[in-house]
């Protein structure tokens, strides 16, 4: 984040989060004795000034970072310990800094607030290339602590059979590379992930290869044939402004008539051919107009193809108008939608909760992914919390036409039914026929579903206590039956 003035903004912001509950403190580290989580901000402020104040020619001392997880992948104490680890890298290994956790988004992310004067010399800690110094810090810490070789993967990828070098962009690409020329050598081709040089390649290292396994490009046609009939073959524009959103309000000033979002084009048949057999579909177009082609990568045997050469792009897909932002777009393919009921409900939902977007049902893929036990715990916290409280807008109840009961946590990513959460015992009660409660065609014109339902489960909770999990009574029943 920009850095900032001598009054450390980045604390009393924290501090904010905290007191709002949402945000928790996670760490302090390198700080005196009497300076801990029980302090005043003020004292934090102090004494960051303090340090701050042994170099008066750095007029703007906060370092302020942000570590951002997709969605729920990395969990709060994971992050925190990310964070320090990155701080080592960043040179910061020695200063006085706070680690913040913030629940207040659908992605895990923590916070890092310290000065840039060292404590001990009073010196500045070096700034240069700082943006391209962070990316570099980060990836050796996910090296080291979960042994993500980015070199490795790196090489592998260069192991792949390919027949020219737009294929080999194609497949850098999709794996969050960057190919380009050597400035100083055009003999050379430089290999970037996130602006950071990985490796330097001579062209004359590459190696092509035309020649396909028949039997294998017999293999994906088949595939191909069959699959297209069992998903969606729908494709839709995918639309990513993120790059344009995080910019700073200069920079967007200065950027203004270039700003254009990134696009790609996806479909359900994608997916599933992405999840089921590692086969990888990308399509080739130009500005915001139509795919003219798609290559297709074979993870398993490592080979790059010609779409065309396997199936004709007209025959395989149906394309359409329709687009969707691609921030909203991960976040729908993260919902566990395991079934039609599920995904119909979360159909519902979106049309009210995102009115503006047309979200078409092709644009749901389903998805049979399991929460962890750290999420699926978190999900039954909040529900419970709200049914006491009734003002956590990430939590939906709604009730089928068959009725049953099912909650949508909106940040969480989660649809279930409300049986696994609260009970076998206490859902019973809701299926009593003497109980008053609106149907899922009244949630749709208003909120009168939550307010009939959070009543009715308000004093459900006052009642029962603490619901037990079925799913994990019938587990304990097992363990006993060995």
């Amino acid at each position: 984040m920009a850095p900032a003035g001598s009054n450390f903004p980045g604390v009393n912001y924290n501090d904010k989060k905290i007191n709002e509950g949402k945000g928790e403190l996670m760490k302090m580290k390198n700080f005196p004795s009497f300076i801990n989580g029980d302090s005043e901000k003020k004292q934090v402020q102090d004494y960051l000034k303090a340090i701050s104040n042994r170099n008066n020619k750095v007029l703007k001392p906060q370092f302020h970072a942000m570590i951002s997880t997709k969605f729920q992948e990395h969990s709060k104490e994971e992050l925190t310990k990310i964070a320090e680890n990155f701080m080592d890298e960043m040179g910061y290994r020695k200063q006085p800094f706070i680690v913040v956790n913030h629940n207040d988004t659908e992605n895990n992310h923590v916070h890092i607030v310290t000065t840039r004067v060292d404590k001990q010399t009073g010196k500045k800690i070096s700034d240069n290339y700082e943006k391209l110094k962070a990316q570099k810090a980060l990836s050796d810490t996910l090296e080291k602590l979960y042994g993500l070789k980015s070199e490795e993967k790196l090489n592998r990828l260069l192991n792949y059979k390919i027949s020219s070098i737009n294929q080999l962009e194609t497949l850098l690409d999709r794996n969050g590379y960057k190919m380009g020329k050597n400035p100083n050598d055009e003999k050379y081709l430089t290999l970037l992930k996130n602006g950071v040089i990985q490796q330097t390649l001579k062209g004359n290292q590459l190696v092509f290869d035309n020649k396909n396994d028949k039997n294998r490009t017999k293999q994906l046609r088949a595939i191909l044939w069959k699959y297209k009939n069992i998903y969606s073959n729908k494709v839709f524009k995918v639309e990513d402004f993120r790059k344009q959103e995080g910019m700073l309000p200069e920079e967007k000033m200065r950027e203004k008539d270039k700003l254009t979002p990134k696009i790609e084009f996806e479909s359900e048949l994608q997916k599933k051919l992405r999840d089921v057999f590692g086969i990888d579909i990308v399509f080739h177009h130009k500005d915001e107009y139509q795919p003219f082609g798609y290559t297709l990568i074979d993870h398993k045997t490592g080979t790059v193809y010609k779409g065309s050469e396997l199936m004709k792009m007209s025959e395989l897909f149906e394309f359409t108008s329709e687009k969707i932002g691609k921030k909203l777009f991960e976040s729908l393919q993260d919902y566990n939608v395991r079934d039609s009921d599920s995904k119909m409900l979360l159909m519902d939902f979106l049309k009210v909760r995102h009115p503006e977007n047309e979200i078409k049902e092709f644009m749901l893929f389903g998805n049979k992914k399991l929460k962890n036990k750290e999420i699926y715990n978190a999900i039954r916290n909040d529900v419970r919390e709200y049914l006491k409280a009734q003002n956590n807008k990430d939590i939906n109840v709604i009730k089928l036409e068959d009725g049953k009961y099912y909650v949508i946590h909106s940040r969480l990513h989660y649809i279930g039914e409300v049986e696994a959460l609260i009970g076998e015992k206490q859902y019973q009660k809701l299926l009593d026929p003497q109980i008053q409660v609106t149907s899922k065609t009244e949630y749709k014109t208003g909120n009168e579903l939550n307010k009939a339902v959070n009543e009715l489960f308000f004093e459900l909770m006052k009642s029962s206590g603490s619901a037990k999990d079925p799913a994990e009574q019938e587990r304990k029943k097992r363990r006993k039956r060995r």
